[in-house]
């Protein structure tokens, strides 16, 4: 099992073995860690990749964000950050697999996402979009082990069927691992910022987080909302409880969960006519 475990590391911090990203990103990381580099500056190396840039564009506008106007890159700098910007350029290679092969996980995330940022938005939180987009990444995890341990994943999904055990249970008992540290892995890999790799990391473990525990809240919170709503498809068919740190934490009062509930069954249908519009 370590040298499972090891293995996965191994390879998931090897960016060679994961699915190749545009040379443009690693110019769009030089350029925001710059504080010299203007927007339109990092907008113009986006945008020379157009295929990128659509991906981007495509995201940007999904019911996560709530804008559907963004049009151009520069704009999507503008009223989403270049953080996020970033992390959709990094993790735009993924959602086209998960679009192609793994659309119940592809639609989960989504879900995630617009919960997150509908929670982040009723509680009057700073940086909503990076909430979602934390939201959006949460299981980004998967789909690392799903691509490189495809053996594993089938014995994964076994014991989930012959065990009735939720999907981290069973990774930890195959790999040793589960997807949430895999997506922490990553995360390191990308040199994304601690506000979207905490909740990445420990979305099942709010008491884990440390510098952004608030930001792990909402979304821990916004996986057990989809997970009750049946969108989508996170690989078990468990809603588990809400932890109580998450609780404390947001002070998130009955009144607000149900508010909340009742927007996001009217904006998921949303989120299904995006994802349809994705696949066709």
């Amino acid at each position: 099992m370590v040298d499972r475990r090891s293995d996965i590391k191994r390879i998931i911090m090897d960016t060679k073995t994961l699915p190749t990203l545009p040379g443009v990103i690693l110019r769009l990381n030089e350029l925001s860690e710059s504080n010299k580099a203007s927007v339109q500056e990092m907008a113009r190396i986006v945008t020379s990749d157009q295929v990128l840039a659509a991906r981007i564009l495509r995201l940007a506008n999904s019911p996560s964000y709530g804008f559907y106007r963004v049009s151009t890159i520069s704009n999507a700098m503008i009223l989403l950050g270049v953080n996020v910007v970033k992390s959709l350029a990094l993790s735009s290679s993924f959602f086209e697999i998960m679009e192609k092969d793994s659309i119940g996980l592809w639609e989960h995330s989504l879900g995630v996402g617009v919960a997150a940022n509908l929670i982040a938005r009723k509680l009057g939180l700073p940086e909503c979009e990076e909430i979602a987009t934390a939201g959006l990444l949460h299981d980004i995890g998967k789909v690392v082990v799903s691509l490189k341990c495809k053996e594993a994943e089938i014995e994964i999904r076994s014991l989930v069927r012959e065990k009735k055990v939720y999907i981290r249970q069973a990774e930890l008992e195959v790999i040793d691992t589960d997807h949430a540290e895999v997506g922490a892995w990553l995360s390191k890999c990308w040199f994304l910022p601690d506000k979207l790799s905490e909740p990445i990391a420990f979305h099942h473990d709010v008491d884990l987080a440390v510098n952004h525990r608030v930001k792990t809240a909402v979304v821990h919170v916004a996986d057990v909302l989809i997970k009750a709503s049946g969108f989508g498809d996170s690989g078990d068919g468990f809603v588990p409880q809400i932890q109580q740190t998450a609780w404390d934490v947001l002070k998130l009062s009955e009144q607000q969960l149900i508010e909340i509930v009742e927007e996001l069954e009217d904006t998921l249908i949303e989120v299904k006519n995006f994802s349809l519009e994705m696949q066709a």
